[in-house]
């Protein structure tokens, strides 16, 4: 679920994590003395500081308006060298999974072709797994934020990108929460709805690889009802992550084990520790490193707990655990009991490291039984993150024939490598 990794000293944290009613308590009774000395009204709040390090874009307006998901809080023009577009970083307003307003932040990338009718169509993306702490959000490093931006520009489709709930702002990221990464993808094509410059349309394409494919995911199942003020057109999920019932067994030994850690944190911050108890999960010493999931990217995560074993940080296979296997369950898209209402397109490489390939064919025989317009093409000997390049072309096909209204399912068959597997459903 790894994409690009970032290495770095450890930055100071604004927001809770919720990794202890401890912390929250203490964090609560601040606050309060902090509002007790100021002035009556809310709106005399002071934002929340950007954290250290980070520009003084990422301070966060307090109070939070009440004007709902999408609203676009703030911009600034950004200069990337060579990208076919002009780019803006923003912050804009999201809803967790809980349902409290949150600040988010991303890019917004607009091409630099005219602007056709109705305004240029755009491609949300989710990102994959590159940590859970303020240094890791993409907008900090918008030349590479996007992978294959540049192709997507010369089609004239817009392109945003969401740093997700908790990268660059407050609190921890709600790592694999399907939900939450879903809003926030979406709601950056309502924030640059209200981008004077962007000039977006009301019609998007998700795509999402890893993480991201779970996110795309989760925005095929909540779209139409989340923002039916917005028209999706189709999904793109790449290598989504499914069938967590086996995530124990298969992490056991694999280098990626710590993804594991990371999603206890992850689960506890999105949704509480009466919800997502860790103690429930984690060992005391696992507990003593939580703090370390904001202190750098994957990469410092990896580091850390290279040394210990997986027993060593969990009590065992969460899905074991009544509490934990609810929330996975509700965040696993093999678990889907409805088709979604657009067509689907899953991209793998054959010999992904990081999810195993079988867990993709389940999931689309799942789908395919809900009656799901789906396509499935695994490339063969493509790692995790190396299918992106040699799936590029046809992914861009398939986007193009749903802009343009192509059938479905879309009688296309992809070229980028010879012997590529194709799954067609219904």
């Amino acid at each position: 679920m790894d994409t690009p990794r970032r290495l770095g000293p450890p930055v100071r944290r604004r927001g809770g994590t919720r990794v202890s009613a401890q912390v929250s308590a203490i964090v609560v009774a601040v606050a309060v003395l902090v509002a007790a000395c100021g002035s009556s009204g809310p709106a005399s709040l002071a934002p929340i500081p950007a954290p250290r390090g980070l520009p003084s874009f990422f301070s966060v307006p307090q109070p939070l308006p009440k004007t709902g998901p999408g609203t676009l809080l703030k911009s600034e023009r950004i200069a990337v060298s060579g990208l076919h577009g002009t780019a803006y970083r923003v912050m804009y307003l999201s809803e967790s999974v809980t349902g409290k307003p949150v600040a988010v932040t991303g890019l917004v990338v607009v091409p630099d072709r005219p602007v056709p009718a109705g305004g240029y169509p755009v491609v949300t993306w989710g990102h994959g797994t590159d940590g859970m702490a303020d240094r890791c959000a993409p907008s900090l490093n918008p030349s590479s934020a996007v992978p294959l931006a540049d192709d997507l520009l010369d089609r004239g489709w817009e392109v945003t990108a969401s740093d997700y709930q908790g990268e660059g702002t407050p609190g921890l990221l709600p790592y694999l929460v399907g939900v939450s990464a879903a809003r926030n993808t979406i709601d950056i094509v309502r924030a640059a709805r209200h981008l004077p410059a962007a000039r977006a349309s009301d019609n998007y394409v998700v795509w999402g690889h890893s993480e991201g494919g779970q996110t795309a995911m989760f925005a095929l199942h909540i779209a139409s009802s989340y923002a039916p003020g917005l028209h999706l057109k189709g999904v793109v999920a790449g290598a989504p992550p499914s069938q967590f019932y086996a995530i124990y067994q298969f992490l056991k030994t694999s280098p990626y084990r710590y993804y594991l850690f990371m999603a206890a944190g992850g689960f506890n911050a999105a949704y509480g520790d009466k919800a997502a108890p860790l103690d429930q999960v984690l060992t005391p010493l696992a507990v003593t490193l939580l703090p370390d999931l904001d202190k750098g990217c994957s990469d410092y995560v990896g580091q850390v707990t290279s040394k210990y074993t997986l027993s060593q940080l969990t009590k065992g296979d969460p899905i074991d655990i009544p509490t934990w296997k609810t929330l996975m369950n509700a965040n696993d898209p093999g678990t889907f009991t409805t088709a979604g209402p657009v067509p689907l397109l899953i991209i793998q490489g054959g010999s992904d490291e990081q999810i195993p390939v079988v867990s993709t064919a389940l999931l689309a025989d799942h789908l395919c039984t809900l009656g799901q317009d789906l396509e499935r093409w695994i490339y063969p000997g493509q790692s995790h993150a190396g299918v992106i390049a040699p799936s590029a072309n046809d992914m861009v096909h398939w986007i193009s024939d749903r802009f343009a209204g192509g059938p479905d399912p879309d009688p296309y068959a992809p070229t980028g490598l010879p012997g590529i597997q194709t799954k067609t459903c219904p």
